[in-house]
């Protein structure tokens, strides 16, 4: 999966792929990797009228969706490797399958969230490739807007990279992945490890001297980690709700990108946790979910 020779990158046509377009020609122009750039067309829908005029206005759909997909690419990718392709069917099951099948090193695509409610929206076509995908997934719901005029030239910069681990086994995988995206953009690393707040009845009931604990074994377990991958990045161990503290801390400290885990398990505690989909939506940034 390191590094990330061959990116699926899902578009809709809208100004959030545009968005997403900004971080794959900067993932472009630093790996050089062969892109595939896929949009999915939704199943015919055969009315009243007939097989055959559906059919006709359905290869008409097809045609037009495979020429603005070619135009995309011109426009957004012009210097890159990228083969186009639309596919029929469920979106996220298109997704996940082209990308199992290409044996993509990353997946690429925006959030959709909506007006003034888009910080508490995860799209489900996101969730389900989220969920089901086996590589890491570039996403966010607040990958920055860029005026129309500037998009098709500019990257993103990638200057400070944030890693967030819970000190699973998994932990080990999230940060070398970081590490090694902060190194190929000569970034700055920080991990953060946040312990859960307690509620005050809670406190009252534990020893004064509990956060602290858990604190110092923080530190020391992010000490073993870092080790472990042979990282030296910043650390800092916060107490509070894991989502909202992560996702602060990770503004406070400037992160392009995020970087958490999501579990290689698979079925419904799988993959895709609580906190996973919280940060997702709450980050200032995009999120990478390993």
């Amino acid at each position: 999966m390191w590094p990330p020779n061959k990116i699926l990158f899902p578009i809709d046509f809208s100004e959030r792929s545009i968005s997403a377009a900004r971080y794959v020609r900067t993932l472009g122009c630093r790996f050089r990797p062969e892109i595939t750039l896929m949009h999915v067309l939704p199943p015919p829908a055969y009315g009243i009228g007939g097989l055959l005029m559906a059919a006709e206005a359905w290869e008409e759909q097809q045609r037009r969706a495979q020429k603005d997909v070619s135009e995309f690419a011109a426009r957004e990718l012009g210097p890159f490797r990228v083969h186009s392709v639309v596919l029929e069917g469920d979106p996220a099951t298109a997704i996940v399958e082209k990308a199992h099948s290409e044996r993509a090193d990353l997946i690429v695509m925006a959030t959709h969230g909506y007006g003034r409610f888009r910080r508490f929206i995860l799209g489900s076509v996101t969730a389900k490739v989220l969920h089901d995908a086996d590589c890491p997934v570039w996403t966010g719901a607040h990958m920055p807007a860029v005026p129309a005029a500037e998009q098709a030239s500019q990257q993103a910069p990638i200057r400070q990279v944030v890693c967030a681990v819970d000190l699973s086994a998994h932990s080990e995988n999230v940060l070398d992945w970081a590490a090694r995206l902060a190194r190929s953009f000569d970034a700055r690393l920080f991990l953060i490890h946040a312990i859960p707040a307690l509620v005050p009845a809670e406190e009252d009931y534990y020893q004064q001297d509990w956060r602290e604990d858990l604190a110092t074994g923080g530190r020391d377990q992010l000490d073993r980690l870092q080790q472990s991958v042979g990282t030296k990045a910043e650390q800092l161990v916060v107490a509070g709700d894991v989502p909202h503290t992560v996702c602060d801390q990770a503004e406070d400290l400037g992160a392009d990108v995020l970087v958490i885990g999501r579990s290689s398990e698979s079925g419904l505690l799988g993959r895709l946790r609580t906190n996973a989909y919280a940060i997702i939506r709450g980050a200032h940034c995009p999120v990478v979910s390993v």
